[in-house]
């Protein structure tokens, strides 16, 4: 793996769990300081310690709630007062309310829309400053529900279907200012997305029965230790996935 990320600042959303605790262990293990956010204080400092035990970098816990413009614009400056500067972002912040369209609240619907939409808008508005100073990465964990119809939830697809439109778009207007633009596709991964309106995941599926947050985690690494160039998209399925069913 390559060694780019040494001494590199990573901001890391919804990094209490899941994706995002695994991906805050890859990029320390690859050196980087790691700014942890997410609305669990707790969890999120429990993390923080265990990152600097294990892999011997610097961390900050900011927490934040996506949603709030003002927590984000805090967390960006918060970030570079402490390290100087930013060099990855990981839009990771993300979830699931309700299901059947009919039956949605418009609670739950504000929720997906708050959460995975404004929050990504957010984060990558106040943080592009920076990460053009520094030739940064972006990372956006999308979905396969952004790439294929999903009938189980159509308004979380949407969501994600928009991060993938905003993320390559994105790449177009800052392609001239050296600025790396990743999206990455998980299906189906064994964590606790899923939790608050039903089973999570984790409970769903055995081990190794799907993705582990520690292989799409693997990716995010991969993609933000890039120098020169940018990997444009990446989908992690099962791998019976297409020969099974999309639901």
């Amino acid at each position: 793996m390559s060694a780019t990320l040494e001494s590199k600042t990573a901001i890391v959303t919804g990094a209490s769990s899941g994706i995002g605790a695994a991906t805050c262990h890859e990029l320390a293990d690859g050196g980087a300081n790691v700014v942890l956010a997410a609305r669990s204080e707790d969890r999120l400092s429990d993390l923080a310690a265990d990152l600097e035990a294990d892999h011997g970098v610097e961390t900050l816990v900011v927490p934040t709630d996506v949603r709030e413009e003002d927590d984000v614009d805090a967390l960006v400056d918060d970030t570079v007062d402490r390290f100087g500067g930013i060099d990855v972002l990981v839009n990771n912040a993300g979830l699931a309310r309700g299901g059947e369209v009919e039956s949605m609240t418009t609670g739950e619907y504000e929720t997906m829309q708050e959460t995975n939409v404004d929050g990504v808008f957010y984060a990558s508005r106040a943080a592009l400053p920076r990460l053009r100073e520094r030739a940064g990465h972006l990372v956006f964990v999308a979905s396969f529900a952004g790439r294929h119809p999903r009938p189980s939830n159509p308004v979380y697809a949407a969501t994600k279907w928009w991060v993938r439109g905003f993320a390559k778009s994105l790449a177009a207007q800052v392609g001239d200012d050296d600025i790396g633009i990743t999206i990455v596709n998980p299906a189906e991964v064994r964590s606790e997305f899923g939790a608050a309106y039903g089973e999570s995941f984790a409970e769903r599926f055995d081990e190794g029965e799907v993705t582990e947050p520690e292989e799409v985690a693997q990716a995010i690494r991969f993609a933000a230790s890039r120098e020169g160039s940018s990997v444009s998209e990446l989908d992690i399925n099962r791998r019976d996935k297409f020969a099974d069913t999309f639901h």
